[in-house]
């Protein structure tokens, strides 16, 4: 048994190129020649040391990792292992490069089994986040290949590896370690007769990879959220209830909030003064305000430095009656959506008809995606903004009784944890006596989140006191996201059965 009492990676030092070299020859016992010489590692550790490693144990050498960076699109997928090593002189490697190229690892037959490539690899992979680069790729052999390349093709051999049925050594080390086969490629690697001339792509995909922008600007991942639960009271004018609106938009912002997110129909209460008129008729009164409310909430967005999203209200296009909100960003830019499913009620009380919108926003903070109330009842619109990238779900609703909102509470539940995404659910509290079919208002504003080790075990982040009026400010961490998609104990998004069923959204 080895003594593995002094196990160290360190970076790889021209001084090791000795035991270097006789390592490899011990390792390769298949390909004998298939040794660096001493001028290809001296020009390795000169161009990229950090990409240059080496784990020993008690001192001796055990194993090896090299790599570059290399501008990965300037590849086809289908290059040879000499020609992204610029046959062999490593000029292919540039610091301007968005991908970490493997292109030795190795570890000596005596100390296989103690998992000592998996350090390597976990290096590799901390390296290319430290770096902000795409990922990780290198071809990787197939040395078993060669028992079975008379019987089925590469494509199958690599199948039956996946599903268990064969065994290969490199290729299962691999698929272990995270990495994902992308191409077969034929002739990658001289005179690797094991692999039959054949190798695979594999490529690790680093979820924390930003694309560099040339704005004076960072995108954020910690997201501080502000939603106000607003208490339904009566209003003398416009005025004075984009007062209140204010006073919210000031407090949320004083703590330093991303987004300020108000409920369905906060405005309701301005109909207060058109009550001796039908319903269908007051709604539409209502509407008349909607353009002028969307102005004011953009000089909000501007002069606070948050981004609002303003729950929704009627609006009249062409003479017919939706249910719409505005997106005002804090640079200025304002967007639209609508409510795609309306109730029986607004449908039948006054005539308002659903939305045909359904797309995600972009932000300062990544991307989002709003639904207003019912909308988030139905998993297909919130499944296809997640296959759009969203990452914070905002649902603004209106509920009246306890078993309205409790559909709403529940389905945005749902959404977090099926969607691997945060959602955020603002609604009105009080009554409204002056204000026919707007009597009686619950509501208890949340932020869900998915169910796993990293977020807390009912999936609720926050949660308002019901029926009160008052903000809630949640943060939420992008970064955990990205490693659910990837690490989680179960994974929604990645698992999903496409080869038996589609969701599409029609244009």
């Amino acid at each position: 048994m080895i003594d593995t009492t002094n196990i160290e990676l360190s970076f790889l030092t021209i001084d090791d190129y000795q035991e270097l070299k006789e390592a490899m020859i011990e390792s390769y016992t298949s390909m004998p020649d298939a040794h660096w010489k001493e001028h290809h590692i001296e020009s390795l550790i000169s161009l990229f040391p950090e990409g240059q490693i080496v784990i020993k144990v008690n001192n001796e050498i055990a194993g090896c990792a090299l790599s570059i960076i290399v501008d990965y699109d300037s590849f086809e997928d289908l290059h040879t292992y000499k020609e992204v090593t610029g046959t062999y002189t490593f000029d292919t490697h540039t610091s301007d490069g968005n991908m970490l190229y493997g292109i030795e690892v190795f570890v000596k037959p005596d100390f296989r089994g103690l998992r000592l490539g998996r350090r390597m690899y976990d290096y590799r992979k901390e390296l290319s986040e430290k770096l902000n680069l795409k990922g990780v790729a290198f071809g990787g052999r197939i040395p078993n290949y060669h028992k079975y390349a008379d019987q089925i093709s590469a494509k199958e051999y690599i199948a039956r590896v996946r599903r268990k049925e064969i065994f290969d050594p490199v290729l299962n080390f691999q698929i272990s370690n995270d990495f994902h086969p992308v191409k077969i490629m034929k002739e990658y690697l001289e005179d690797d007769v094991a692999s039959n001339d054949y190798a695979v792509l594999l490529e690790w995909d680093n979820i924390y990879y930003r694309k560099p922008s040339k704005k004076a600007a960072t995108r954020k991942k910690i997201i501080r959220l502000g939603l106000i639960q607003w208490q339904m009271r009566p209003y003398k004018n416009l005025d004075d209830l984009m007062q209140q609106v204010e006073f919210f938009i000031d407090a949320v912002s004083g703590y330093r909030s991303d987004f300020a997110l108000f409920p369905e129909f906060f405005n309701a209460p301005l109909m207060s003064e058109n009550n001796h008129l039908s319903e269908p008729e007051a709604i539409r009164e209502l509407a008349k305000f909607t353009s002028t409310i969307a102005r004011k909430f953009s000089e909000l967005a501007i002069a606070y430095n948050i981004n609002i999203i303003s729950g929704s209200m009627p609006e009249l296009v062409n003479n017919r009656l939706y249910n719409v909100g505005y997106l005002c960003k804090r640079d200025g830019s304002t967007e639209r959506y609508e409510k795609l499913h309306v109730t029986p009620d607004e449908a039948k009380v006054w005539g308002m008809e659903g939305g045909t919108q359904l797309k995600t926003f972009d932000t300062d903070c990544g991307k989002i995606g709003i639904l207003i109330c019912y909308d988030s009842e139905f998993p297909e619109l919130s499944r296809l903004l997640a296959e759009d990238g969203m990452d914070i779900l905002f649902v603004p609703f209106l509920t009246d009784t306890q078993n309205g909102y409790s559909r709403v509470r529940n389905c945005a539940r749902a959404r977090a944890i099926e969607n691997e995404c945060y959602v955020a659910i603002a609604g009105s509290v009080g009554n409204l006596p002056k204000v026919h079919n707007m009597d009686i208002q619950f509501a208890q504003s949340m932020v869900f989140t998915p169910c796993d080790f990293a977020f807390p075990t009912n999936g609720i982040k926050a949660e308002a006191t019901p029926n009160t009026e008052m903000i809630l400010i949640a943060d939420v961490d992008i970064n955990l996201l990205r490693e659910l998609n990837q690490f989680g104990s179960v994974r929604n998004l990645k698992d999903r059965r496409v080869d038996i069923f589609s969701l599409t959204k029609q244009s």
